[in-house]
Formats: structure tokens, C-alpha cells, sequence
């Protein structure tokens, strides 16, 4: 019997290598690790389906409250909430349903939240968070700036108006949400599902970027913030693009919201 040819292991999985595996030629050398985030997480074909039914329950539940509250010339506005009380809360029912819908996606037909998405924060993704975040928040002040310089004053809304009343349990209770639940939320569906979706669908990295940007900034339906919300999409969906994982754009949203939070119930009376 001739010899047998020596059995050669099977090169490991680029899903399993390390931090080291930054220096393999095949990967980018500065999007590297979300390279190896993409590779660990699988496919999240089932995204776009989680954008739309997680966006349409958004939109169906913000049609809900409009009849209910006929009172409100225009149509409900979840960014313009109630004056008082707990209703101050319902500005942000809906809102729910947007990171709520990819949870259960997730579970459902995917590996669950920390594989999918990446939900739990590594240190590095505090330290580009907070960096993207700030670059968000000074970018889109900037910007405003810019804007009002050229077309006057923004338009007065009842957020603004909010600001002027009373400092009460709910008025923080909003706040704190507006910092820590709506980037929970918003970033589950634009960075978490929809990004994972089109990065499935192998759109360019910075295709990816500004589409959910761009959607991002329409979805909150504000035309004169739009300029200012794409603005700041692009730093905030920078950090996902990164590190790959969610909870870093979580981080910088909630950097980019914490100033504006603070500020609305430290101005109230």
C-alpha cells in the first residue's frame, strides 16, 4: 500500500479568529472588525421585513392616537407631545414598536439580540460611540447654525413649548427616555435590522451609510430638521459601520441625545 498523504486541518473560520486576525490581507484594514462581526453574525435577510412591520406598526399606531385625539388640528405628532402628565409618555408609545418588532424578529427567526445585533457593549464600542456622538452633536449644531443664519428661526413646535412649562416627574421621565429608549429603540430598527438587511443584500459599506441616514433623518418627519438629522445619521451610523455591532451606535445616539435631554428639563421652571 502506497503512503497515505498527510491530512492538512482545515484553516479555522475567519468567524472565530481573533483580534489579530486584523492583519489578514482579505480585510479591510480599517472596517476589519466589522468584517469579522458580519462573519459571526450570519445572514439577516429577514431585516427588511422587520423595518417595514416595525415602521408600519409605528405609523399605524401614531394613525391610532389621531383618532382618538381629534382635538389636535394636523394629526398626532410623536415628536410634539402632551403638556402635562403621564400623556407626556405617549409621545413615545409608538416609538416603542420601532425596536420592539426586531427584538422578535430576532428571536424568532434569527440567533437573538447579543448574535444579531451585537447589543451588548464591548470598551471599545464606548470609546468610538462617545466619539461619534459628539461628532453628531456638534456637527448637527453646527449645521443648525448654518441654517438659521440663512433661513431664519426654526418654526416653534409644542417640544419647544414643552420646555417652558413645568419641571414634573413626567417631564423627566420623558427626557430620560428621549436619552436612553429612543436610541434603544431607533437603533434596533435603522442599524440593527435595516442595515443588516441591506449588508446582506451586500450593498457598499457606504452605500449602506447614507441610505439609513437619509431614512433615518425622513422617518422622524421634521423638514426642517432633515438637513440636521441626516447630518448626524452619518455620524451615529459611522460607529455601527466601525465596529459592526449595534450597541456602539446606541452609545453614540445616546451621546448625541444626552445634551438636548439635559437640556429640556434643566430649562423647564
Amino acid at each position: 500500500m502506497g503512503e497515505q498523504p498527510e491530512e492538512r486541518p482545515d484553516p479555522p473560520s475567519r468567524a472565530m479568529r481573533p483580534v489579530e486576525g486584523a492583519a489578514d490581507p482579505d480585510l479591510h484594514p480599517r472596517f476589519w472588525e466589522a468584517q469579522l462581526e458580519a462573519a459571526r453574525r450570519g445572514s439577516l435577510a429577514w431585516g427588511l421585513a422587520a423595518f417595514f412591520l416595525g415602521y408600519g406598526g409605528y405609523y399605524l399606531f401614531v394613525l391610532v392616537l389621531t383618532a382618538v385625539r381629534p382635538e389636535r388640528q394636523g394629526g398626532f405628532d410623536p415628536t410634539a407631545p402632551p403638556s402635562t402628565g403621564p400623556l407626556l409618555l405617549l409621545a413615545f408609545a409608538p416609538n416603542v414598536l420601532l425596536g420592539l418588532v426586531p427584538a422578535v424578529f430576532s428571536w424568532w427567526r434569527g440567533r437573538g439580540l447579543r448574535a444579531d445585533f451585537g447589543i451588548v457593549p464591548k470598551r471599545r464600542d464606548w470609546k468610538v460611540g462617545v466619539a461619534c456622538g459628539l461628532t453628531a452633536l456638534i456637527g448637527s449644531w453646527l449645521l443648525t447654525l448654518v441654517i438659521i443664519a440663512v433661513s431664519g428661526p426654526p418654526p416653534e413646535t409644542d417640544l419647544a413649548r414643552l420646555m417652558q412649562g413645568e419641571r414634573t416627574v413626567w417631564l423627566f421621565l420623558f427626557a430620560l427616555f428621549a436619552f436612553l429608549g429612543a436610541p434603544l429603540t431607533e437603533e434596533l430598527l435603522m442599524r440593527g435590522a435595516l442595515w443588516g438587511a441591506l449588508e446582506h443584500y451586500r450593498l457598499p459599506r457606504y452605500a449602506i451609510l447614507v441610505l439609513t441616514s437619509l431614512i433615518f433623518a425622513l422617518i422622524h418627519q421634521e423638514v426642517w430638521r432633515t438637513p440636521v438629522l441626516f447630518v448626524g445619521g452619518l455620524a451615529i451610523g459611522a460607529a455601527r459601520m466601525i465596529t459592526g455591532r449595534v450597541a456602539t451606535s446606541m452609545i453614540a445616539h445616546a451621546t448625541n441625545n444626552f445634551l438636548p435631554a439635559l437640556l429640556l428639563f434643566a430649562v423647564a421652571r
